[in-house]
């Protein structure tokens, strides 16, 4: 499933979401416009949404990865269902400003290594200060 050509992805998400994330990783990165489309769910049916990410993803032949900003809700209710009828279709959830920086740096590299490497980009993004805290998340999370 690699290829030689950069990849494009299109951020699907709730409201303004994902014009402003693709704004400032335009503006971090300089990256030409059709790198990363945003696309809203804002006033639209889950047909309309499903259409609409396939005409931000153009005629992409190759493989391409459709952020979204949550797992579930329309946004990852319509990405799933697109990643199972169209198999160039990689669906990464949860993103978040460096996973998306990192994408249009390493966008080159085969999916299957580009993938993995973005999970990890955006896991590693997330914490807190002060860092003791992070340990009351743990026991929350545990219910302890």
């Amino acid at each position: 499933m690699s290829d030689a050509r950069p990849l494009r992805a299109v951020l699907l998400a709730h409201g303004t979401m994902p014009d402003g994330l693709v704004d400032a990783v335009r503006h971090i990165t300089g990256c030409e416009p059709e790198t990363i489309v945003p696309v809203s769910n804002t006033a639209m049916s889950p047909e309309a949404l499903a259409t609409r990410v396939l005409q931000a993803a153009g005629d992409s032949d190759g493989p391409f990865i459709l952020f979204t900003d949550l797992q579930s809700g329309s946004c990852g209710f319509v990405a799933r269902r697109l990643a199972q009828a169209v198999p160039q279709i990689v669906v990464v959830s949860g993103v978040n400003l460096p996973m998306l920086i990192d994408f249009v740096m390493n966008r080159t590299l085969p999916i299957e290594e580009l993938v993995p490497r973005l999970l990890a980009r955006g896991r590693a993004a997330i914490g807190c200060s002060p860092a003791g805290l992070e340990d009351d998340e743990r026991r929350a999370l545990s219910g302890r």
